[in-house]
């Protein structure tokens, strides 16, 4: 139905009113009446096919109110990544957040990428490949809560921005005079648990976040097993403690009041964990180990497990890792691995 009106100037407006069972009314006013019939012969031909969709309150609502109420509904401030995406969100927020989220397209996801990508920060450097796409994921999320969830858009424009090419990821792991040069620094540290926090990372691969947060109702020292609730890809994960790391931490549980903390590795007071890196940087800086750092001891530990025969799999399963991408990276340590099984295969197989 077309309905012809004055301005208030006094000039005329066609307006297209759509009335279709299932869909709410739909109204809009033009300056012509072939523009109101057009627009009217549009919708109502997406709606007999299924696709109209109505993105009134998408060019209604900015992307500054869609950030605000994703991070009121899904974000959990006990998080150990909060404050870095909501730091990403803001800065998304200013770059933007004025904008109708309906009307934010690929092309200016894209150039606010690139300039992210130019601009220097406190430190003096340009953001990486890998920080480019976090903050692209970030925004993702946004996106597809707006999407999936809201049904305020009819799809996220973020998937049409490419992912920038990160380099392959940094392999470095001890060697076992290294290892034994980098123990023996610990044991000699001011710092009480410097030498069993680097053993607890070499045996099991955990982060370091996740050692020095490590609580003794986490543990069960028993079946020698470790369960990690909070975790880089959020999900909890058992890790297993055997040999010598088991044995030293039943060491510290039979001391006397070991347990006034909660905290496995506490820091003199017993309210929160140790802080170890001034101790860790000079334990390193001893052992002679340039360009070592602490997560490089989680991939010793994956490289160890690969040398001896693990599977990719099975390194996953030992790292926490959802997929086999993380680890494909020690892939040419399971060569030796993967050559004696084929061989094994074709001597039951041929003789």
């Amino acid at each position: 139905m077309i309905r012809s009106r004055k301005d208030k100037n006094g000039k005329p407006r066609y307006q297209a009113i759509i009335k279709n069972k299932g869909y709410p009314t739909k109204a809009k006013t033009f300056r012509t009446r072939k523009d109101a019939e057009r627009w009217e012969i549009k919708v109502k031909a997406a709606m007999q096919e299924g696709t109209y969709w109505d993105n009134s309150e998408a060019l209604q609502c900015t992307l500054n109110e869609v950030i605000d109420r994703y991070i009121n509904e899904f974000l959990v401030k006990e998080s150990r990544n909060y404050r870095t995406f909501v730091g990403q969100l803001t800065w998304w927020k200013k770059q933007l957040g004025r904008f109708a989220v309906g009307k934010i397209s690929s092309f200016m996801i894209s150039q606010k990428l690139q300039l992210l990508s130019e601009q220097i920060n406190t430190r003096g450097k340009v953001a990486s490949p890998a920080t480019l796409n976090r903050y692209r994921s970030s925004l993702s999320c946004v996106f597809n809560a707006a999407s999936d969830d809201w049904g305020m858009i009819k799809e996220s424009p973020v998937p049409k921005v490419r992912k920038r090419k990160e380099p392959r990821g940094r392999i470095r792991f001890l060697s076992l005079d290294e290892k034994e040069r980098l123990l023996q620094a610990c044991l000699t540290s001011t710092s009480p648990y410097l030498y069993s926090i680097v053993v607890l990372a070499l045996a099991t691969g955990m982060r370091r976040g996740e050692i020095l947060n490590l609580q003794w109702k986490d543990i069960d020292l028993e079946k020698g097993k470790a369960i990690l609730h909070e975790t880089k890809n959020g999900e909890r994960r058992t890790v297993s403690l055997t040999g010598h790391v088991l044995t030293i931490l039943r060491e510290y549980a039979n001391r006397p009041c070991q347990f006034c903390s909660s905290y496995v590795f506490p820091s003199i007071f017993g309210s929160k964990s140790i802080q170890i890196r001034s101790a860790w940087e000079s334990a390193a800086k001893l052992a002679n180990l340039p360009d070592f750092h602490f997560h490089d001891l989680r991939h010793t530990f994956a490289s160890y497990l690969a040398m001896n025969g693990a599977t990719l799999a099975e390194i996953a399963e030992a790292l926490g890792h959802k997929t086999l991408a993380m680890v494909k990276r020690y892939a040419h340590l399971t060569d030796e691995h993967t050559r004696g099984v084929v061989e094994r295969m074709n001597e039951k197989m041929f003789g």
